[in-house]
């Protein structure tokens, strides 16, 4: 009787500590997050390192205007890909054009592989790479779905083996909007065909300065948001064959987002909290979460070491903690960006900030004006304010 007792009290006592992470996975099942996939295709040519290094810069800030668009109140799922094209260190009988990244919503990987790029001299074939896209990428097969390649480049749109209008026409028929990023003059990119090109495909032409330099603004919500950040990190429960690398991987993106600058930073920072960022392969509490794993079934080899000599209940409650630390950190750095946000945009208008339109700038400019045609409500800083 005694025994029969005990087994009793535990298992309610394991499901009332699990409970909440159990409600968290069936809002996830019953409520469908609205998708989004977005490529991205980067000239990777000799004069294009400006570029890259807006790229880097406004990675985050792309991430977070995605972040911040909800449908039905739902924060959207966001897969991006990276492509590069114009490297003459690539094959030429591939059109000098790679896949750096495929459709991932680990947006460390993708962070990872733009601080790894590298230009040199060649051919831009703007078509053939759009095809490219089209083709080689595992697009979301939802109707309601906001697809997008936004692709950017200083040579004439004209270039290359595949006719751009064949390439562009083909991803609108496939749902996909193409928006087009001359890097020059608004008038050259239009003689070069960049406008045209958005246009066969429904996106936005925008031209942009790819050696303008990203501002960065610290703001005295800075250390505050670094400290959170290491909590933050300290949440994170590492396993299997994944879970070393993934861990190794974000402690390296923080420190190269860092490298660029304060404001580069807190974006990042923001982003880890807004619910686009996740690391289901590698991170416990994100997979149970998402449903990517049972802890049950979780080899005991493969936990996190503090994780292995306890009991199913322990492990349960261990991993409770955790998922309701971070989402309890993740509260503070929301409320503490947007308080970030609101200083920045008044220095931006205390210094009278001006200057060509960077990478950034021009994705976010094309994603408001989309996500609120795809049916999203979309908060500007304007808003806001």
């Amino acid at each position: 009787m005694r025994r029969w007792t005990y087994c009793l009290t535990a298992t309610l006592l394991g499901l009332l500590i699990f409970q909440p992470l159990v409600s968290a996975k069936q809002d996830r099942v019953q409520a469908h997050r609205p998708e989004v996939d977005i490529a991205i295709l980067l000239d990777t040519s000799n004069s294009m390192d400006g570029l890259i290094d807006q790229a880097k810069s406004q990675l985050w800030t792309i991430v977070n205007e995605f972040a911040a668009a909800k449908r039905h109140g739902l924060t959207p799922t966001l897969r991006v890909a990276l492509f590069e094209y114009g490297n003459t260190n690539l094959p030429a009988g591939e059109g000098y054009i790679r896949q750096v990244v495929p459709l991932t919503d680990d947006l460390d990987k993708l962070s990872e592989a733009l601080f790894a790029l590298t230009t040199n001299g060649g051919d831009e074939y703007c078509g053939q790479v759009i095809d490219e896209t089209v083709k080689r990428l595992d697009w979301s097969g939802d109707p309601d779905a906001y697809k997008a390649i936004f692709i950017a480049g200083n040579e004439p749109f004209t270039q290359g083996p595949v006719d751009y209008t064949i390439s562009c026409a083909y991803a609108i028929q496939k749902g996909i909007t193409v928006n087009t990023i001359h890097c020059g003059d608004y008038e050259s990119g239009i003689s070069g065909m960049w406008q045209h090109g958005a246009q066969l495909a429904e996106g936005n032409y925008l031209n942009i300065n790819q050696d303008q330099a990203v501002v960065q603004i610290e703001s005295p919500h800075d250390p505050e948001l670094m400290q959170l950040n290491l909590e933050l990190n300290a949440t994170y429960l590492w396993y299997g064959k994944e879970g070393e690398a993934s861990g190794a991987r974000q402690k390296v993106q923080d420190s190269n987002a860092m490298s660029l600058g304060l404001s580069s930073s807190s974006q990042r920072i923001a982003a880890k909290a807004s619910g686009v960022y996740q690391n289901s392969r590698g991170d416990l509490v994100d997979a149970v979460v998402n449903e990517v794993v049972k802890l049950d079934e979780v080899k005991e080899a493969d936990l996190p070491e503090p994780m292995r000599a306890m009991s199913k209940t322990e492990r349960e409650h261990y991993l409770q903690e955790h998922s309701e630390k971070r989402t309890e950190i993740q509260a503070k750095i929301k409320e503490l960006s947007r308080q970030r946000e609101d200083y920045v945009a008044q220095e931006r208008r205390r210094l009278a900030e001006s200057g060509d339109d960077t990478l950034g700038d021009a994705v976010v400019k094309s994603v408001r004006q989309q996500l609120l045609t795809a049916g999203f409500d979309v908060e500007t800083q304007e808003q806001a304010e």
